[in-house]
């Protein structure tokens, strides 16, 4: 039972504070345990929202809580509709048609059809919640693909049918209740039609000529860079705002159709644009999910029984499943991609606070069947973000569709040392991948079975062709220090600052050439330039991988190697890292070492402990 007051415990102020402290905190903590980050969100917010009582939504923010969950899911989906470049969908295009055209439809009347059958729910509540159900939630996919670490291909289908179908669902479910709204009251259905079609339209005009309009606006230079952002916001949740008042809910639409429009428009800061948003739809996700999580009232979810339970575990055993598998019936999508898409199904925010408002509409109107959709949708969210959250990387694992569970370190530019590098790495379990534009750089890789990639790491064939998810570290080192600083500083966004790293600048110690901190990759231990380490492999130095047994560790291996320095390490969590220079490696943090000796002699750990 939720505790309820009369009076607020805290101040709008300090309840917005608490839910960003509460959705970022559980974000930390989940990256820390590498555990679901949904999970925690929800529990932080089941905590203290009806357990404790200390925050109620509804209480403490008052009239501005309804508003702020409108306006954060535009602004999420708007996020996800930036992310859907025609370019880059590749060889989805069919089955992401499939899933939208068919799939979408499809899911929507075997959810109807389930909840009569298994509920004993009248069509008119069925039918509305059957359109909900078939948002699948780019707001918790996201988080999840982030976590589980799949392959490109299949995220990508996940990611895009989520972002399309959200849209879709909505509106699926606002022309059944438009509908319902018809039979159960006095508008005609001429009216209605009407109010449906120029809602849905108008929101798709004002969709793409916002999206087209603010494009060319950016392109011709008539926004400055520093107004970007902030016109950006301004400009979608205006769209929002315009588009609802005609049609709730078609405010969705509008926004999603504005980012896919500026996605594809080529913008030269597009990336910088983009990366922001992520930032602050990161942001949104946490709060949102506390939101909704504290208010869960839990005398609502009393009116389910049983059959609540069995109509979840139809739509995930049964619905979900045939949703997928039917339409990609004759597709080149590969069986276990279909079957990882088939058996992931979480539900997100949008689901929760639609159901909410529609139950209340279909309460309004005679049907006492809609007071169950909100606690129900609870029920199902929770499920699903819970068992997928804690199953897809495992499911992704066994069907070899995980982005690997070893670490993996990219290396570009293949000199004689990118080589001696990787095969080293091999040597204690860590995956190499050597990439270059020169094809004869890369020949001796090829000769010693490692993996490569031809082209430029930066390039619109490394996003089709390089399975970025699985390196966890990159190593520039080719022989431009231009493109390795470029290439450090562009992949430093996506694989982070810590993670990046370049070989020393030929010309770093003048002043007049040093580059400020935000530029580059950290240096390598040593600080070497990459004529200092083609130079030391030439003169017969060597890299070595040493792991570490029981009775051989790291003092033991320096005693025996006092002139051998380390590069990097592989700790007993399973991470591979380089050393930078002020970096002390200690005895008890790594169960494998990377090694660069003077000679080639050092000596190699015991191929079995002895006992002496």
């Amino acid at each position: 039972m939720a505790v309820g007051h009369a009076e607020a415990l805290m101040s709008p102020v300090q309840a917005i504070a608490l839910v960003g402290v509460l959705g970022v905190g559980a974000q930390w903590l989940a990256w820390r345990l590498r555990l679901p980050s949904i999970v925690l969100m929800l529990l932080a917010g089941l905590v203290v929202g009806p357990l404790l009582g200390w925050f109620i939504p509804d209480r403490d923010l008052g009239e501005i809580y309804r508003p702020l969950i409108g306006v954060a899911v535009a602004i999420i989906l708007f996020e996800g509709g930036l992310t859907l470049e025609l370019e880059r969908l590749g060889e989805e295009q069919a089955a992401v048609r499939r899933l939208v055209y068919i799939g979408a439809p499809l899911g929507w009347l075997l959810a109807t059809a389930a909840m009569m059958v298994t509920m004993g729910i009248p069509w008119q509540a069925a039918a509305v919640f059957g359109g909900v159900l078939v948002v699948t939630g780019p707001t918790v996919i996201a988080p999840m693909l982030r976590q589980a670490r799949l392959r490109r291909r299949p995220a990508q289908l996940l990611q895009w049918e989520a972002i399309i179908n959200d849209p879709i669902g909505v509106l699926i479910a606002v022309l059944v209740l438009e509908i319902v709204l018809v039979v159960e009251g006095g508008m005609t259905a001429g009216e209605a039609v009407l109010a449906l079609l120029a809602g849905i339209g108008f929101a798709a005009a004002v969709g793409v000529l916002s999206g087209l309009g603010l494009a060319r606006m950016f392109q011709r230079g008539l926004v400055p860079e520093y107004m970007k952002v902030p016109v950006l916001f301004v400009l979608v949740t205006a769209v929002f705002a315009v588009t609802d008042a005609l049609l709730h809910e078609s405010g969705l639409l509008a926004v999603t159709l504005m980012g896919m429009v500026m996605a594809n428009a080529k913008l030269a800061s597009h990336a910088e644009l983009h990366r922001f948003k992520e930032h602050a739809a990161l942001l949104l996700v946490s709060g949102v999910f506390i939101l909704m999580a504290a208010s869960l009232d839990f005398a609502s979810l009393t009116a389910l029984d049983w059959r609540a339970a069995v109509f979840v575990i139809a739509v995930i055993a049964v619905v979900r499943p045939l949703q997928v598998l039917l339409p990609m019936l004759g597709t080149t999508t590969p069986w276990r991609e279909r079957l990882l898409v088939a058996s992931t199904g979480p539900r997100g925010v949008v689901m929760i606070a639609v159901s909410g408002l529609f139950g209340d509409k279909l309460v309004e109107v005679g049907v006492a069947e809609g007071a169950l959709l909100a606690p129900l949708a609870f029920v199902l969210v929770l499920s699903t973000v819970i068992l997928h959250g804690f199953t897809l990387g495992g499911i992704a694992r066994l069907l070899g569709l995980s982005g690997g569970g070893r670490p993996g370190v990219l290396i570009v530019g293949g000199s004689p040392f990118s080589v001696e590098l990787a095969k080293a790495l091999q040597k204690i379990d860590v995956v190499p991948l050597i990439a270059d534009p020169n094809y004869r750089n890369i020949l001796r890789a090829r000769h010693e079975d490692i993996p490569v990639f031809h082209g430029d790491i930066l390039g619109e064939a490394a996003e089709h062709h390089v399975e970025l998810i699985g390196y966890e570290v990159l190593l520039a080192a080719s022989e431009n220090d231009a493109y390795n600083t470029l290439v450090a500083t562009d992949l430093g966004q996506e694989l982070g600052r810590t993670q990046v790293w370049q070989v020393q600048r030929a010309k770093d110690a003048l002043s007049r050439h040093a580059l400020p901190p935000q530029l580059g990759g950290q240096a390598l231990i040593g600080k070497p330039t990459y004529a200092d380490l083609v130079d030391r492999i030439a003169k017969g130095w060597r890299v070595r991988g040493v792991q570490f047994k029981e009775r051989y560790g790291l003092e033991e291996w320096r005693e025996k190697n006092p002139e051998a320095s380390i590069l990097g390490y592989l700790s007993k969590r399973g991470e591979f890292a380089f050393l930078n220079p002020e970096e002390e490696l200690k005895a008890d943090q790594a169960s494998a070492i990377l090694t660069l000796s003077p000679s080639g002699d050092d000596a190699p750990e015991p191929a079995t402990p002895t006992d002496n």
